[in-house]
């Protein structure tokens, strides 16, 4: 599978039509049982939360998508997974299919007011952001939160594990599930951090970082295990959808997962 070398500067491949994709995505989680939520984060902007909760449910699992307008292939992941409805049957899952639902028609990173979203989670300067952790604030604890993004410098898949409690890891085993569709990146060095094999294991200290990613909200506030996938832009969509779709099934139906004992204080 070869790269395709179609990224200057930044993101040039294919554009996807984001209220169709949420359309297909949303219609598919009412015909399967989902709660649709509707967040109104300022006049016309509308964001959308699912959520499948079961009394049997023995884990929380929470994911993401659509927080960046140039990377495509994550809302179209999860209008798939939502349609093959193949979730762990003992899990409570709730999930956002597209955060930035502003920047995708103009094919940038950021939102229509310039933000990027993805750095907003400490100060909620964006209404996006701000809505967003609204709703978060009122969920549960979650035992296992994944963020589906895309990298269009890299040259293969890989993620980002934030382990704070060293719990047993699931990267090794999305890893080896991804490289059956998708090549996995395997610089020794990827976004400036130590990396093996496609894995990045940041030394993290939230409060010693001005500008937050989701991520960093959720593992100070909301979960304690947290996986950021990246499917590599510069591969064709549909290899890149396969990736991150893969990953959220590796890392969703690997059995159980140590239950969060506590919910977390605000920091």
């Amino acid at each position: 599978m070869q790269w395709l070398g179609k990224n200057k500067d930044g993101y040039r491949g294919e554009r996807i039509e984001i209220r169709e994709i949420l359309s297909d995505a949303l219609e598919a989680a009412r015909k399967h049982g989902w709660q649709i939520e509707t967040l109104a984060a300022a006049p016309g902007l509308i964001l959308y939360a699912v959520s499948r909760v079961i009394p049997t449910a023995t884990r929380n699992i929470y994911l993401s998508t659509g927080i960046h307008g140039d990377e495509p292939a994550g809302p179209l992941a999860v209008r798939q997974l939502l349609q093959e409805d193949a979730w762990p049957a003992h899990a409570n899952l709730w999930l956002c299919p597209c955060l930035n639902p502003t920047g995708f028609p103009l094919n940038r990173r950021e939102n229509a007011g310039g933000i990027d979203l993805n750095r907003d989670y400490r100060h909620l300067e964006s209404p996006e952001i701000r809505a967003h952790v609204a709703w978060l604030d009122r969920q549960p604890a979650f035992d296992l939160a994944l963020g589906l993004h895309e990298d269009w410098e890299t040259h293969g898949f890989y993620l980002y594990e934030l382990n704070p409690d060293n719990r047993p890891s699931l990267a090794e085993r999305v890893i080896a599930a991804v490289s059956r569709v998708c090549p996995i990146e395997t610089a020794r060095i990827i976004e400036d951090r130590p990396a093996q094999n496609g894995i990045i294991r940041p030394q993290m200290d939230p409060t010693q970082r001005p500008r937050w990613p989701e991520a960093f909200y959720l593992i100070s506030r909301k979960t304690r295990l947290s996986y950021t996938l990246e499917a590599p832009s510069d591969f064709p969509l549909p290899t890149r959808v396969a990736a991150l779709a893969t990953a959220v099934n590796a890392a969703c139906n690997q059995g159980p997962i140590t239950p969060s004992p506590v919910l977390y204080a605000r920091g």
